[in-house]
């Protein structure tokens, strides 16, 4: 069984989800693995049912017809309603993603190469800070490899997020699992999506796109706090990276 947050040794399936569009998601992916092992069946009986009845010694004198009406119809529209079957809710759910309801707070993430930027606006504090993977050597326990980073990106439990991605320079892939969150990271281009998380925890994802020698060293880590959490966290971070911002500026002006 999948964890939430972080995958499980030997997993087989989705990890937990903790949002409605990642239920949604692994939902539709269930179907979708049903749908495909009865086509698959399906297919694989009618392969024992040809070889079974026509096979050389039960038909010595192989028949002649070349054309049946009927099954060619089938075979064609069949194929055809199962695609459909497969569209209305997939374009559904791709819908769900991307028309963004009435939001409570605005998250910038910035694929660098090869880490992650965030920044929140003015009336979250107005500030932004980079993300990097922590070194396997300088984990605490329980921190997962690869997936810890230095400074998480921290959202309220129970509101709208409004997630906005971009590149700075190569093409990257923001993804969150539990989150059902993958959003491509476009140099020069803003790709939006959104996400209401309805529990407390720790999620961690990747890069999703082969972005260069640092891809696998890119994690993304969002911590789910509460309301007062959050305020708390707020109020902390703004002096904590106005202090690094401006550190840079003044190092730019050098």
């Amino acid at each position: 069984m999948a964890g939430t947050g972080e995958p499980s040794p030997w997993q087989m399936n989705m990890q937990g989800m903790a949002s409605e569009i990642g239920r949604d998601v692994a939902d539709f992916h269930q179907w979708l693995l049903w749908l495909i092992t009865v086509i698959s069946l399906f297919v694989l009986v009618l392969l024992v049912a040809v070889i079974v009845r026509f096979n050389e010694n039960r038909n010595p004198v192989p028949s002649r017809t070349t054309h049946n009406s009927l099954l060619e119809v089938a075979w064609t529209v069949v194929p055809v309603l199962i695609l459909i079957a497969i569209a209305i809710p997939s374009f559904r759910l791709l819908r769900e993603q991307l028309v963004i309801p009435p939001h409570d707070i605005v998250v910038k993430a910035t694929g660098y190469s090869w880490y992650w930027g965030y920044e929140y606006p003015s009336d979250q504090g107005g500030f932004k800070f980079d993300s990097n993977m922590v070194d396997s050597n300088d984990l605490k326990p329980g921190q997962p490899r690869l997936l810890t980073v230095d400074n998480e990106m921290v959202v309220p439990v129970g509101k709208v997020v409004r997630l906005q991605v971009t590149a700075a320079d190569v093409l990257h892939s923001f993804a969150l699992p539990s989150l059902g969150q993958k959003l491509d990271a476009i140099p020069g281009r803003l790709n939006e999506t959104w996400f209401r998380a309805d529990r407390e925890g720790v999620y961690h994802g990747q890069c999703s796109e082969l972005c260069g020698n640092g891809h696998p060293y890119m994690p993304i880590t969002m911590r789910v706090v509460s309301e007062q959490d959050y305020a708390a966290w707020l109020s902390e971070a703004k002096q904590k990276y106005a202090s690094t911002a401006a550190a840079a500026k003044l190092a730019d002006a050098q």
